[in-house]
């Protein structure tokens, strides 16, 4: 009776929509580094050094006080069961995607589509070794293969004051650094029978608790010509848990896991540059259902001037791409990228999405 009771459970998990924490560990993710397949740990040069390597905050330029930081996400099965007509249309029922009872009906009129969406705000304070801020991130997904199907949901609320540091030696040819999220986690994964009503009962269906996580982060630029850049950053450093758990009990725990990535950044001219970087995440394999060759990632950027920036990538399978526009007071990000939707598959099942990242700053 035991051993039947684990493999119904199993089969349940597995039915059930799950994150992609393998390939996108980051609480907070940037629009620039998944136009770049998500290989940035090497690059990132701003307040998202908090989540992608805090090492990289030896790199700032200037004193960066993001007062507004909007990252807006939806996927192609949203925008599919959202709205018939342009993309207007999806954005006007975007709350929709944060609502289970609404996703249902959406689902039910355009069955075998995957939806996900997802806001984040970061404001921070961000100085040369240093950022200070507080991030509230939230996805909501849904799946309906068809009416007969099981309708599935799955939303994880992420919140909490973010403080990281660096710091140099050897006249920055090795940075290092660390950053610590007071992180609260609520999350919802449940699935409903055909003939059942979506119905959330948030005492019993959601779980919280609230940790500390800490990243640790460190970076190795060799003063050469194009600049070879190693980095190495672990994730959850100490393997801390879930605590002050409310609701139906903690979220899943957040395994320890280590990324490894290396870079190049030549000249291609008096004013633009190229940045190339290649990385693995997970290391580890601690998420031993994703296979390793949705973990291997790549992207190149073009810079012209520090102001106008075309990126590719390649992440979890798929190919990725954006562009931005920055200067002292405003950045924008458009991007699109994809996961692998299957369970367990490599290139089988696209998720497609588009990302718009505006940010306003005060230096």
């Amino acid at each position: 009776m035991k051993y039947l009771f684990l493999f119904l459970l199993s089969l349940q998990a597995k039915a059930i929509l799950p994150f992609e924490d393998a390939v996108s560990p980051e609480f907070v993710t940037s629009a620039r580094a998944l136009a770049m397949g998500n290989a940035y740990a090497s690059k990132v040069d701003d307040g998202w050094a908090a989540f992608y390597n805090p090492a990289g905050l030896g790199t700032v330029r200037g004193l960066q006080f993001h007062l507004t930081n909007i990252h807006l996400e939806m996927n192609d099965g949203f925008m599919n069961v959202a709205g018939n007509g342009p993309v207007t249309e999806s954005l006007e029922n975007y709350q929709d995607a944060f609502d289970p009872v609404a996703l249902r009906g959406l689902h039910a009129a355009k069955p075998g589509n995957i939806s996900h969406a997802r806001f984040q705000a970061f404001p921070n304070l961000t100085y040369r070794g240093i950022t200070l801020g507080y991030m509230y991130a939230q996805q909501n997904r849904a799946r309906l293969r068809s009416l007969s199907d099981n309708f599935e949901i799955a939303e994880r609320i992420d919140s909490g004051p973010v403080l990281a540091f660096s710091a140099s030696l050897f006249g920055g040819v090795i940075k290092f650094g660390a950053s610590g999220v007071l992180l609260t986690r609520k999350q919802l994964q449940k699935d409903f029978a055909p003939s059942d009503s979506v119905t959330v009962d948030t005492q019993a269906d959601y779980t919280q608790g609230t940790m500390t996580h800490v990243t640790a982060g460190t970076r190795i630029t060799l003063p050469i010509a194009w600049l070879p850049t190693f980095s190495l950053v672990q994730r959850n450093t100490g393997d801390q848990e879930f605590y002050g758990e409310s609701f139906s009990g903690p979220p899943p725990a957040i395994p320890t896991t280590t990324d490894v990535s290396f870079s190049i950044t030549p000249n291609l001219g008096r004013t633009m540059r190229m940045h190339l970087e290649v990385a693995r995440k997970d290391l580890g394999d601690q998420y031993e259902v994703v296979p390793a060759q949705r973990k291997l990632m790549g992207g190149i950027e073009f810079d012209y001037m520090r102001q106008m920036f075309v990126r590719f990538g390649y992440g979890d399978g798929w190919g990725s791409g954006g562009i931005g526009v920055r200067n002292k007071d405003f950045a924008f990000d458009l991007t699109t990228y994809a996961i692998e939707a299957s369970d367990d598959g490599v290139r089988e099942e696209e998720d497609r999405r588009t990302v718009l990242s505006i940010s306003s700053s005060i230096y």
